[in-house]
């Protein structure tokens, strides 16, 4: 136990954590925050120096700070702190697989709708506001495949049948799909837009439904950017499907 003074257990901690002239741990201050949000009265020790950090993770035998005391008993880091206090899985129960950032980005794009919709018919919803929907998803999807395009071409040839043809579809697929995710936001080009998403979105369906429900594989989605924890499958096809019914309605209605 760092401190005498540290007494009850059941409701003081004792942080060690780096605050440096010109570097301040960001862990440190999350752990902090997550003691006191719990109900704790915590004792914060600040390592100011290279030295004087170096000279406790020698003595503690730790690699890394902040390093948390709860009662007698060392937490560790900010990750060790999660799971003392129940708010994160043990590393060997968590999975892999992640939605959260598919559902914050239709969540994002739902609400963008509503917004777009509100702005321009004073209601909150009408059929536009499902276009939009899609439209804008299909931008912040875009998007996230941009952010690295060079991680999601990687990933997006275990599947693509026309990018395991030609490998620079991958480069372009993240473009087209962007660019027209604009234009129909905009609602204007929709010469072009219309077939730019019937197109990678009628390709991208078909080549998600042989890899995974008639090859039956397990590949991870590069739908959200090559750095994805999503598995390939529903999402990825959901958002192929989107495009396609976008591009048959927007067709319908302003080119036929």
């Amino acid at each position: 136990m760092p401190k005498d003074t540290m007494t009850d257990g059941a409701t003081r901690a004792t942080i060690y954590r780096m605050d440096m002239p010109g570097h301040t741990c960001p862990y440190g201050l999350k752990s902090v925050d997550l003691l006191q949000r719990e109900g704790f009265e915590v004792d914060d020790n600040l390592l100011t120096t290279r030295e004087e950090t170096d000279a406790f993770k020698e003595k503690h035998g730790v690699e890394t700070t902040p390093q948390t005391w709860i009662g007698e008993e060392r937490v560790g880091g900010y990750d060790d702190l999660q799971v003392h206090l129940g708010k994160k899985k043990p590393e060997a129960e968590r999975s892999d697989t992640s939605y959260q950032p598919v559902i914050a980005l239709f969540a994002v794009a739902a609400a963008l709708a509503v917004a777009f919709t509100w702005f321009t018919f004073d209601t909150l919803l009408t059929w536009q506001t499902l276009a939009w929907f899609i439209s804008v998803s299909m931008v912040l999807l875009g998007l996230q495949k941009l952010k690295d395009i060079e991680g999601f071409s990687t990933m997006f040839l275990n599947y693509d049948l026309l990018a395991k043809r030609w490998v620079r579809y991958g480069y372009v697929y993240p473009w087209v799909e962007t660019g027209a995710g604009l234009l129909m936001t905009a609602m204007v080009w929709h010469w072009l837009s219309v077939p730019s998403a019937l197109f990678i979105g009628t390709v991208g369906a078909v080549s998600v439904f042989k890899a995974v429900y008639v090859d039956k594989r397990e590949l991870k989605c590069a739908c959200v950017g090559g750095d994805s924890n999503v598995p390939l499958g529903f999402v990825s096809l959901t958002e192929n499907l989107m495009m396609v019914a976008m591009a048959v309605w927007m067709g319908w209605r302003f080119l036929l």
